[in-house]
């Protein structure tokens, strides 16, 4: 593998994911810098999540907090909308595997945007974006094509998400990180820096400048800061919390 690759692990319903996507969004914008997006799966299985009081109780005030520390929007819609809604679920495996059939129309930038609509839509519009047809609209609004977005989602569900959540899920602990978002610069097959994005929360601008210098330096300053998986603020297998104040 020549050049840089930024890999990104995370998860459709991660709060802190939420909060990182404008670094997401700048790091597409650095040329040489090759992204790769991989699902982790944090609400699937025995930990999907029903809309409860008490889940709204406790996610709240980690938005809030995300909100503070990023600068990212959270809706009413979200607030009063769906987190009273006692009847929705959250399931993270329908829109990974989603993005997956984005990425296999239009590769990784087609599924970045839709990771980008999807965490619009949940924390902002306060849609179930674990619902067949709220996906198919989103995708259709994000331009894929109706037919073929349908039969891959078909194709690529079940199994082949599953294989690659696993997969995402060995990575992290690979890396030695601690959940979602962890991103990492991969130089060549086997040296890999996990980055910490904790400073560059809410600073766009200066996590684009710090990745462009590594492109320009192919990867001479990789860091072995955040080696060891401390990245900042993530949400765990089964959410997310706060980060420690000072």
């Amino acid at each position: 593998m020549s050049g840089l690759t930024l890999h990104y692990i995370y998860d459709p319903l991660c709060g802190w994911c939420y909060g990182a996507a404008p670094l997401v969004r700048a790091a597409r914008a650095v040329p040489g810098l090759a992204l790769a997006l991989h699902g982790g799966g944090m609400l699937t299985g025995a930990n999907r999540r029903r809309i409860t009081a008490q889940w709204r109780d406790y996610v709240m005030p980690h938005d809030r907090r995300i909100a503070a520390l990023t600068g990212q929007p959270f809706g009413e819609r979200y607030f009063e909308g769906l987190l009273r809604d006692e009847s929705a679920v959250m399931d993270s495996a329908a829109p990974t595997t989603t993005i997956l059939a984005a990425q296999a129309l239009g590769g990784v930038q087609a599924a970045a945007d839709l990771l980008a609509r999807l965490q619009h839509a949940h924390y902002v519009d306060g849609l179930r974006i674990a619902d067949a047809q709220v996906l198919a609209d989103l995708a259709g609004q994000a331009g894929l094509d109706p037919q073929r977005f349908a039969g891959l989602c078909l194709d690529i569900g079940g199994d082949k998400t599953q294989a690659h959540m696993a997969a995402s899920r060995a990575l992290l602990n690979r890396l030695g990180g601690h959940g979602f978002p962890t991103f990492a610069l991969q130089k060549g097959t086997d040296q890999f820096a996990v980055l910490d994005v904790g400073p560059f929360l809410g600073d766009a601008g200066a996590w684009q400048e710090s990745l462009a210098r590594a492109v320009a330096q192919q990867g001479a300053s990789m860091e072995a800061d955040g080696q060891d998986g401390a990245g900042g603020p993530v949400c765990g297998a089964q959410g997310c919390a706060l980060p420690a104040q000072g």
